[in-house]
């Protein structure tokens, strides 16, 4: 049932969007190669597709929000542990290179992310939909401040800002 007219069904961007995203933060640690980037990256990219491939609801983009979730919460996400496996990458390498906290929002023209629990919520990815969907969490975090955060390699937030804060 392809509609020929209104929303986009293709969720192409968005998961190049979140795919990149999980390579750049294995890039950042310099353990994997271009060459395992490459692979990892094709086998995440047809696993989210066929994840998501019943759970892609344009006209109504926060439909099916938690199934399309990526979470990695001191537990890994299936997803991300099985196309890593396909370069050789242990559970336990995943633990080192990846954040201990990650949420990974991949939703119809939208895609963002928060690590740690108490981290700002960022957008990576943003497309108009054919209807305003109201305030954006974009306006909560400059993406400079995203990508500094994510050129620190932190986790979660600094400790220190929550000490400056109290007396």
């Amino acid at each position: 049932q392809s509609q020929r007219r209104g929303p986009r069904p293709d969720m192409a961007p968005e998961i190049a969007a979140a795919v990149g995203f999980v390579s750049s933060l294995l890039r950042t640690r310099g353990c994997v190669s271009e060459q395992q980037l490459q692979v990892f990256s094709g086998a995440l990219r047809e696993a989210l597709a066929e994840h998501y491939k019943h759970h892609w609801f344009p006209e109504k983009p926060f439909k099916g929000s938690g199934y399309r979730c990526i979470r990695i919460n001191h537990k890994m996400d299936p997803i991300i542990s099985k196309a890593a496996s396909q370069i050789g990458l242990s559970l336990p390498q995943l633990y080192q290179l990846l954040p201990s906290e990650l949420t990974l929002w991949v939703d119809p023209y939208e895609v963002s992310y928060r690590i740690g629990e108490d981290g700002s919520i960022c957008v990576l990815y943003e497309a108009t939909a054919t209807k305003a969907a109201g305030p954006k969490a974009a306006s909560s975090c400059g993406m400079l401040t995203c990508k500094n955060q994510l050129m620190l390699g932190r986790s979660s937030p600094s400790k220190n800002y929550i000490m400056t804060v109290s007396s």
